[in-house]
C-alpha cells in the first residue's frame, strides 16, 4: 500500500456503510444542522493558535468538495491529463471565510452539497472505475466520490472533539 492509499484510507475507514451517496446525503444534513447551531461568535472560534475557525473549516469542506468535483467530473468524461493538487493551507488562509456570515458559509456549503449530489446521482455506474491522475497518484472516480464523504466526516468528528467541548 502507497503512502498515498494509507492516507486516503484514513477517510474512507470513516464512512459507516457501503451506500456512500446515501451517507453522502445524512452527512451533509448533519454538518449543516451543527454548523446551524453555532452562533455568529462561536463560529469564528479555533481551538488552537494556528488551527482553522470554524467558518474557515466549513468553507474547507465546500471548497475541497468543489476541487473534487471537478476531479470527478474531469475523470468521468475521461480526461488523460493530469490534474494539479492543491494546498488547502493557502486555500484557507486566501478564503476571508472569517470576514463572511455563517449562513453564508452555510448557504454556500448547501450549494455545493446539492451540486454534488446531481453530479453522482447522475454519473453512469460504467464510470465509476475510471482512473485518473490528480497530484500526481492515480485514483478512480469512486474513490474521489466516497472521499468527499470521509473527508465531511473526518471534519465533523474534529469539531466534535477539539471544538465544540470548548465552546
Amino acid at each position: 500500500m502507497t503512502d498515498f492509499q494509507k492516507y486516503i484510507q484514513r477517510y474512507l475507514d470513516l464512512i459507516p456503510s457501503e451506500n456512500w451517496l446515501e451517507e453522502l446525503k445524512l452527512v451533509g444534513e448533519k454538518t449543516v444542522s451543527l454548523f446551524s447551531f453555532l452562533t455568529e461568535e462561536q463560529s469564528k472560534f479555533a481551538y488552537a493558535e494556528g488551527k482553522w475557525t470554524l467558518k474557515e473549516v466549513l468553507l474547507h469542506l465546500s471548497d475541497t468538495e468543489r476541487v473534487f468535483q471537478y476531479r470527478i467530473l474531469a475523470f468521468a468524461r475521461g480526461e488523460k491529463s493530469e490534474l494539479p493538487g492543491f494546498d488547502e493551507e493557502n486555500y484557507a488562509a486566501n478564503s476571508f471565510a472569517n470576514v463572511r456570515s455563517l449562513q453564508s458559509l452555510l448557504d454556500e456549503y448547501q450549494l455545493v452539497r446539492n451540486s454534488s449530489l446531481i453530479l453522482l446521482e447522475t454519473l453512469s455506474l460504467s464510470v465509476l472505475s475510471n482512473i485518473g491522475t490528480a497530484n500526481g497518484n492515480q485514483i478512480s472516480v469512486e474513490t474521489i466520490c466516497k472521499l468527499i464523504v470521509g473527508h465531511n466526516i473526518h471534519h465533523l468528528n474534529v469539531v466534535e472533539e477539539r471544538y465544540l467541548p470548548e465552546l
